[in-house]
């Protein structure tokens, strides 16, 4: 899991706002949701890459955000 200090401090780098942590059962991810843009974590290291985020559909938009909980207080 990622360090509750670390994500305290993580921001998109497409709009450098808020992060949700949203938690599946593949693994957790970080969410953007006003760009709809999902960035996976891999060994506990988010890859916060612009290039490698993954679009996300309406339908998925609503199941990340029923998971979904801020990455941690600002």
């Amino acid at each position: 899991m990622i360090d509750e200090t670390l994500l305290s401090i993580l921001v998109c780098p497409a709009d450098r706002g808020p992060l949700l942590l949203v938690d599946k059962p593949v693994g957790p991810l970080l969410y953007n949701p006003r760009l709809r843009r999902a960035y996976r974590i891999e060994d506990g290291i988010p890859v916060l890459l612009v290039d490698e985020a993954e679009s996300v559909s309406d339908d998925e938009h609503v199941r990340l955000m029923a998971r979904a909980r801020p990455a941690a207080p600002r």
